[in-house]
């Protein structure tokens, strides 16, 4: 059931040119891209978050953002909420997250599909230009291509949290032929920055690091991921809606820079001037696959510009912790 709302600010007399809806607008993404919308002045954002694994005190303080705790996989919490509003865009970016969190609780995973049909039949009947989908790398399943390209979606991973994602993106499909409802894809790879959690790995790594504890890797460390920082994202994000770009197609989100998780942890180790040792557990039983890396043509072409490399997105995080003392 709808909790409370709570607006961040006091309201200007700006009168804004659009209104925008993120779901689980409390999360690493998700935050950001409502910090930068907040920040651009010509929108209204409305977050919406049930606080599972989000968190206020990322959501910005800014006259024309509005938080409303609420699950969306619940439509007697939405439909109140979008009767009372008229939204332009929709980011549905809620979800339950991380690979352990995910393993554990496959029914709340698969839940999150009521959440998809909730937004999608409320932005069809309220006139939502478009919606945004988190859909996510774990589409891919087990590589069986490197890079992996958005025309290619294998069908291969038999955990809940990726079957979730390609059933969300058969329904935005669907609500798009059958009635006009418009929608983009993103499909995100692995994106870290200051507003993510340690159930993330550079996150944990780096505050490991700073602390000199032990860093531990699960495995042997060989297996590949990219990692794009947050910024990026979000600017990508940002000019797939302002320029209308990617209209009722998949794009991939994520850098292209292949590294392994180990050469990873030696790179934190690097940069932070840490003493802290590797320690090795066993292996992941399931959901740690053994090679991520999105063809990123699509997104290179948006930016215009050179990705934010591992290094200087380390020196962020490390600047950001020292900052609120969290090292």
């Amino acid at each position: 059931m709808l909790t409370h709302t709570v607006t961040c600010g006091t309201r200007s007399n700006i009168t804004m040119r659009r209104t925008i809806l993120i779901t689980g607008g409390a999360g690493n993404v998700a935050s950001a891209l409502a910090a930068r919308l907040a920040a651009h002045g010509g929108y209204e954002v409305v977050i919406v978050d049930n606080l599972l694994t989000g968190s206020v005190e990322k959501i910005p303080k800014s006259d024309n953002v509005t938080f409303i705790k609420a699950d969306v996989n619940d439509f007697r919490d939405m439909v109140g909420i979008f009767g009372s509003r008229s939204f332009d865009f929709v980011f549905h970016f809620a979800a339950v997250v991380g690979v352990k969190r995910t393993l554990e609780n496959p029914i709340m995973v698969l839940n999150d599909i009521e959440g998809i049909k909730n937004i999608l039949l409320l932005s069809k009947n309220s006139g939502v230009k478009r919606v945004f989908y988190s859909s996510s790398s774990e589409v891919y399943g087990e590589p069986f291509e490197i890079p992996q390209n958005e025309q290619t979606t294998p069908l291969n991973s038999r955990l809940p949290y990726a079957i979730v994602k390609n059933v969300g993106e058969a329904f935005f499909r669907s609500y798009q032929k059958e009635y006009g409802l418009d929608y983009t894809i993103f499909r995100f790879f692995n994106t870290y920055g200051p507003r993510q959690s340690e159930d993330f790995v550079i996150p944990r790594f780096v505050k490991a690091a700073l602390n000199g504890e032990p860093i531990f890797i699960y495995g042997d460390g060989l297996q590949t991921r990219t990692f794009c920082y947050v910024d990026d994202n979000v600017e990508a994000c940002m000019k797939v809606m302002e320029e209308n770009l990617f209209v009722n197609e998949v794009i991939n989100i994520g850098s292209d820079v292949e590294q392994t998780i180990l050469s990873l942890v030696q790179q934190v180790i690097q940069v932070t001037g840490s003493t802290s040792e590797i320690q090795f557990l066993p292996a992941l039983p399931e959901g740690d696959m053994t090679r991520r890396c999105p063809d990123a043509t699509n997104m290179k072409m948006i930016l215009g510009r050179p990705f934010v490399t591992v290094e200087e997105g380390i020196r962020k995080l490390v600047s950001y912790y020292e900052g609120r003392g969290e090292s």
